[in-house]
């Protein structure tokens, strides 16, 4: 099913995310945890591509494996900052090939000592090739606070301005932590005429050292009530997975209480995680 069918619906979802391994050891252990998430039956869970592409192969593997035995639908990531456009058709007619219908297109970071075809410098130039290849639904991503690389944050809703007139169908945030800063986003890219879909990207913050890396990567802000609660738990790893937890479920409530009715959670390829959050919202989301 296409996701932004699903959306159209108007209804409160939940999804999920997970990541592929990096190696064929621990495959096994990677795709228990997909389906395991996938119990819950949640309205889509993607699945990551790692930088370079490294993980191309797993990403389509695990995707199938969520449509064909979670019964989940599949959204499949595909960067492109590495590849070839001859590369990406290939996964392109993967992807197609395995009944999978849903894209993220990415642009992706640039690996660390890792080579970078030229083929594309923009995600945008991306999403019109997948438009161009078939009928898949096409997602993008968005940065509720501005891109890292962006000089200002009217500049970044330009260029997102032009995923979506290049054919993005809905778009994903990044992980935020203050529900204010989406809001604010939103009214901003209302007003310059973006009108698809977004879906609030919400991390579960379950043990402290998540927090050092999220704001070297990213520079996402932390309201002072999160960082009272890592100051205070972060020594003790069963409260903090609990009060992190409890936060993004709170974080979720406030969004879908204001209409904004796409959830998608970073859920770091963890079942229990998964499960206590859908729980928490089983009636919210009926």
């Amino acid at each position: 099913m296409k996701i932004r069918d699903i959306l159209a619906a108007g209804k409160p979802t939940l999804s999920f995310e997970v990541f592929p391994p990096k190696t064929a050891d621990n495959y096994e252990s990677v795709e228990r945890a997909a389906l395991e998430i996938a119990r819950n039956q949640p309205a889509f869970m993607s699945v990551t591509y790692g930088a370079g592409g490294g993980t191309s192969e797993y990403t389509v593997k695990i995707a199938s494996t969520i449509q064909n035995q979670g019964n989940v639908t599949p959204l499949a990531h595909l960067t492109c900052v590495s590849s070839t456009k001859e590369r990406v058709r290939e996964l392109l007619g993967e992807l197609n090939a395995s009944g999978i219908e849903n894209i993220l297109a990415l642009r992706g970071d640039i690996p660390e000592g890792g080579a970078m075809a030229f083929d594309y410098q923009y995600a945008s130039q991306l999403i019109a090739d997948i438009k161009e290849y078939g009928d898949f639904c096409i997602g993008g991503a968005c940065y509720p606070e501005g891109h890292v690389e962006s000089s200002n944050k009217t500049e970044d809703i330009l260029h997102l301005k032009e995923k979506v007139d290049a054919g993005c169908d809905f778009l994903t945030t990044q992980m935020f932590f203050d529900n204010n800063i989406l809001y604010n986003f939103l009214y901003r890219i209302r007003e310059k005429g973006i009108t698809v879909p977004v879906i609030a990207g919400i991390m579960p913050v379950t043990n402290a050292k998540q927090i050092a890396r999220i704001c070297r990567m990213s520079g996402t802000y932390l309201p002072a009530r999160f960082k009272a609660i890592v100051d205070r738990f972060g020594d003790n790893p069963a409260a903090m997975k609990q009060a992190g937890i409890a936060y993004a479920t709170e974080q979720i409530i406030d969004l879908i209480a204001n209409g904004v009715n796409g959830i998608h959670v970073y859920s770091m390829n963890k079942p229990d995680v998964a499960a206590r959050i859908q729980e928490s919202l089983s009636q919210i989301l009926s």
